[in-house]
């Protein structure tokens, strides 16, 4: 089983476009596994003997956590672009947040703030390193900006735990960015 390609598929499942495979999502994205599979294999006819252990498989060999199994049901941890807004938890964040984009979007950044822009939630990273490693989808040379996520929290801004290396927030104001 190519787990790349498993991963991309189930990320477009379970992050975009549910409803192409046959998926109920509850609010807080979740679906059962078995389902899941079901509407993989109606997409993909030559993934006809997916088993859960392949998307356990996934899990283990990811280079990064996108996905969470509990209970018998699969849910995407973060980067929904769905239009129902998925029921999130607030948390206390850390201190500092990274967040890696073009040199053109951070002086609107630093205008408006962190927007989710398409997405339900404004994603950051933990350290600079991810943080960068997002930027380079934008830009060769990103600009990583740093967010008082700490004061931001402190001042009433939503923050919610994505996984070990990514926080979510509704909207970040300039005031927290440098």
């Amino acid at each position: 089983m190519d787990t790349k390609a498993l991963s991309r598929s189930v990320a477009h499942a379970l992050r975009h476009e549910p409803w192409l495979y046959e998926l109920e999502l509850d609010e807080t994205g979740a679906v059962a596994v078995a389902d899941l599979i079901a509407g993989l294999k109606r997409e993909r006819p030559d993934w006809r003997d997916l088993v859960p252990a392949d998307l356990d498989t996934m899990l283990a060999t990811a280079s990064k956590t996108r996905f969470a199994i509990e209970h018998g049901r699969i849910r995407a941890i973060y980067g929904h672009s769905l239009p129902q807004r998925l029921e999130r938890i607030a948390a206390a964040p850390p201190a500092i947040l990274f967040h890696g984009t073009s040199p053109e979007a951070a002086a609107a950044i630093r205008t408006d703030g962190l927007r989710p822009m398409g997405r339900q939630y404004v994603h950051l990273s933990t350290d600079r390193a991810t943080a960068a490693e997002v930027g380079r989808r934008k830009a060769d040379t990103p600009v990583i900006l740093t967010v008082a996520a700490g004061e931001a929290a402190a001042a009433g801004h939503a923050f919610y735990a994505g996984h070990d290396k990514v926080w979510l927030a509704d909207h970040v104001p300039p005031q927290f960015i440098a």
